[in-house]
């Protein structure tokens, strides 16, 4: 596996100070993380930014209250404040249009994002990202009731990551545990999801919301994936009226990650071919 040669850059869009990742030329391909403790886009992304930036345009923001991306006092986290704080990233970029890929929460955002403005999204990839049939899991439950400890954290990527435990090394929980305590961001984290100001769990989308999305879509899932059953994607391909599914055995949640060779040969000639 090759990892990211991206250095983190920052650029304001809308108001915030936004931290992500640019490698590459040609054609710009978003992609969006997802919405774990210690999650960025260098951690979500980092053995995918360097083969796919070959082809593509890599952009890789840390959404509002992730990684190194401020985190302003007046923020509501919510779905709709996630978006458009990713639509403000690409105005400041100046692109248009742009194929996205999206981890999980990343993946719900391109689908409102598929949603508000079909025009500027070209295609997406959806991996492990919750649709309808979304329900509470073990692994959802687990990932929103993490306490900061690095034991905590090595238990967590183990148990509801991934399905081979040696993927989670030693550096692995490091810059996850160090990333989950940094100045805030445990907090954030709390309140996105536990404080009823903000609205950080209300992810759902309906049956009609997600037959008017046009545009060219891969599903990808791990069949043993905890945290967003397979189950999820399997009724979304069902409903999506240009989409594909690609499920990788003995996988779990993280298939950029577990299988990040195949992950992007597959994103790359699925953009290429699509």
């Amino acid at each position: 596996m090759t990892t990211t040669v991206a250095q983190p850059q920052v650029l304001d869009a809308g108001g915030i100070k936004t931290s992500y990742l640019d490698a590459g030329s040609g054609e710009p391909l978003l992609m969006l993380h997802g919405s774990g403790p210690g999650v960025s886009a260098t951690a979500n992304w980092q053995y995918n930014i360097e083969p796919l930036s070959r082809r593509f345009h890599v952009l890789a923001p840390d959404i509002v209250g992730f990684g190194a991306t401020e985190r302003p006092e007046h923020v509501v986290y919510s779905l709709r404040n996630w978006t458009d704080h990713v639509w403000a990233f690409l105005d400041a970029q100046n692109i248009e249009r742009t194929t996205i890929v999206g981890n999980s929460l990343g993946g719900r955002i391109a689908l409102q994002m598929a949603t508000d403005h079909p025009e500027r999204v070209r295609r997406m990839v959806l991996m492990g990202a919750p649709g309808v049939g979304m329900t509470p899991t073990e692994g959802l439950t687990a990932l929103r009731a993490y306490e900061p400890s690095h034991e905590a954290m090595r238990n967590l990527l183990r148990n509801y990551f991934a399905v081979d435990p040696s993927l989670i090394t030693d550096e692995l929980v490091a810059i996850r545990y160090e990333a989950s305590i940094a100045d805030g961001a445990y907090e954030a984290y709390r309140a996105m999801f536990f404080d009823p100001r903000y609205k950080g769990s209300e992810l759902g989308i309906t049956v009609e919301e997600v037959r008017a999305i046009n545009t060219p879509t891969l599903l990808v899932h791990g069949r043993e994936d905890q945290v967003v059953p397979l189950a999820v994607s399997v009724t979304m391909l069902d409903l999506l009226p240009n989409a594909d599914l690609h499920v990788f055995s003995r996988c779990g949640h993280w298939t950029q990650i577990e299988r990040a060779d195949e992950f992007s040969a597959l994103v790359a000639d699925y953009l290429e071919r699509s």
